[in-house]
């Protein structure tokens, strides 16, 4: 565990005081967890037996073919039990809060993915669940809020702000502020205050340990770039946890350029902000001169966030991972060539992870492994990208 609580100059405890005994008495109790066979053991055991791990890697062989260039290799978390990577770290959360003796659990989501996993492990330890969620991203991701309603969940839809999914964060923290005692806040990113940061982490890490071992025995060695989409970034941190060590293997992360970095309407917060304080760690966010934090923007849900995990920001600086960054316009793209090529429908997320991947392949030899974290499927982004692709097609009749 990270106790020094930072990231070079980034993570921390930057909340009100009355959240400071709760995220003590968190690192705590996970700090024991981590060390107990029995807790690890549970985790694990539900991994598989529930969320059906390992998941497997695929290769693009048509894909890779079409781009004539390196071979675009899959980690596959879209087949995960609930269709995502939110679920490893919503059962580790979960079974943490059980053994804490909370009662309720509270969540934020955007794309809708990380509160279906909170439902989920909710019903399956037979725990009430609360989820908070933008309204804006009510909409576009109606599915999900109907599986999680499903589920035995209650939905907040929160109109204030920019209505995504800082504005979900902000509600589930001020719940969080006031029913600590009884309430476990299941943070679903590698962001917030310690040690939610490095507790996702170790959650997600699954991804990277089981891709490293995978494509050791599928191509007699690691791939050459490991490469994944960031919002918050738990998938990417999941995916980079398991190369840290491999110097030889580049990271690369893909943030939301949305219209274009230019256009100011984007959700890039390493490529297009500043340091500061958000969500209770010091990062890298979208915000004024003055301070105030800017409404993002991004086709992605899941990607609509103006902040980022406070290890990314750290991994940037020193030149460990490298922050790209993709538009709507090429993550639709990507989305369609993965539908055409591979019979793979992907999350939007996933998507533009998967387009930095197409934009390298062709410059590079056949022999070159680029490995995509699929984060999620896209069955929840079907209306959206359809909405999408209609306004796109009007603006271009005009």
């Amino acid at each position: 565990m990270n106790t020094t609580k930072h990231y070079g100059p980034y993570g921390g405890q930057y909340v009100a005081e009355t959240l400071m005994g709760p995220l003590n008495e968190l690192a705590a109790a996970y700090l024991e967890a981590k060390k107990d066979p029995e807790f690890q053991r549970e985790f694990t055991a539900l991994l598989k037996d529930y969320v059906g791990r390992e998941s497997p890697i695929t290769v693009c062989n048509r894909l890779s073919a079409k781009l004539g260039g390196a071979t675009i290799v899959l980690k596959r978390e879209d087949l995960n039990h609930t269709g995502a990577h939110k679920v490893n770290n919503t059962i580790g959360q979960a079974l943490l809060a059980k053994r804490m003796g909370k009662k309720r659990l509270i969540a934020e989501t955007g794309a809708g993915m990380h509160g279906v996993a909170t439902a989920t492990v909710a019903a399956l330890l037979g725990m009430p669940c609360e989820v908070y969620m933008g309204a804006i991203d009510v909409k576009r991701q109606s599915p999900n809020v109907e599986r999680m309603k499903m589920l035995g969940a209650t939905v907040h839809s929160i109109e204030e702000g920019s209505a995504t999914l800082k504005d979900a964060m902000n509600e589930a923290l001020r719940d969080w502020v006031t029913n600590c005692d009884d309430t476990f806040y299941v943070i679903g990113t590698a962001a917030g205050p310690y040690p939610y940061p490095e507790m996702v982490k170790d959650f997600q890490s699954v991804i990277g340990k089981e891709a490293r071992r995978q494509c050791l025995e599928k191509f007699g060695r690691l791939p050459d770039q490991a490469i994944a989409c960031v919002g918050g970034g738990s998938n990417a941190i999941g995916l980079f946890a398991g190369f840290m060590d491999d110097a030889d293997v580049k990271l690369v992360g893909v943030e939301a350029a949305g219209k274009g970095i230019a256009t100011g309407e984007h959700a890039a917060s390493i490529n297009g902000g500043r340091l500061g304080v958000l969500h209770g760690a010091k990062t890298m966010l979208l915000q004024t001169a003055d301070g105030n934090v800017i409404d993002t923007y991004s086709v992605s849900a899941g990607l609509d966030y103006p902040g980022v995990g406070p290890e990314h920001c750290h991994l940037h600086d020193t030149g460990r991972a490298e922050y790209s960054s993709i538009t709507d316009d090429e993550a639709i793209a990507a989305f369609d060539d993965l539908c055409r090529y591979e019979g793979i429908i992907p999350a939007l997320e996933s998507s533009h992870a998967l387009a930095e991947a197409i934009k390298r392949a062709p410059s590079l030899p056949k022999d070159t492994i680029l490995l995509v974290c699929l984060s999620g499927r896209g069955d929840k982004d079907l209306e959206n990208i359809l909405a999408y692709k209609k306004s796109r097609s009007t603006i271009q009749n005009i």
